[in-house]
């Protein structure tokens, strides 16, 4: 009998990985004025929970247009960071189609879970503001992987990822927001 190891290896480059996505095109240019555009939407999202202000847009890149929005909402379910918050209501609005068209905006780095879910879900970029360090200096606790290192542990992800846009203003609401 043939084991499934061998029948794989034996097939070579002809095997299909089942759930295996197609390659996208690639993302239309965004410049940076469109960038720091979206981020201030997904700053607007955070205001809305002073203790936790993760909050995320999903925007269609060729035209900016925000498309779902999100916020931190982990007290009434611990999943529901602001890019899963985010990611539910543009399944609720829009279906689970289109993910290589759009861009997150959140103004964290994602979290491993919630960077994973944004890989699996095939997204056409990743921005954020605040780095996880800037986040666990300001007294919240991160787990310690980057969304790099999601990402580049992915190797059927090739979406935008890019850090630091309007970094000092989420960097200064983290700062300042309100304690528990």
């Amino acid at each position: 009998m043939i084991s499934k190891r061998r029948l794989i290896v034996g097939a070579g480059a002809l095997v299909c990985v089942a759930g295996a996505r197609p390659a996208r095109a690639a993302l239309p240019p965004i410049s940076l004025a469109r960038h720091e555009q979206a981020m201030r939407q997904a700053i607007e999202e955070a205001r809305r929970n002073p203790v936790y202000p993760f909050g995320a847009v999903i925007v269609r890149a060729g035209s900016g247009q925000v498309i779902a929005r999100g916020v931190n909402n982990s007290r009434d379910n611990p999943i529901l960071h602001g890019e899963i918050a985010c990611m539910n209501d543009y399944v609720r609005l829009n279906g689970n189609r289109d993910w290589g068209q759009m861009v997150l905006y959140t103004t964290g780095e994602p979290c491993s879970m919630c960077m994973s879910a944004l890989v699996w879900a095939g997204i056409g970029g990743v921005v954020f503001a605040s780095s996880i360090d800037g986040i666990r200096r300001a007294g919240i606790e991160q787990i310690n992987i980057t969304a790099r290192a999601v990402a580049e542990a992915s190797p059927f992800y090739s979406g935008l990822l890019l850090g630091g846009v309007l970094a000092a203003e989420t960097d200064r609401m983290f700062m300042e927001r309100q304690k528990s």
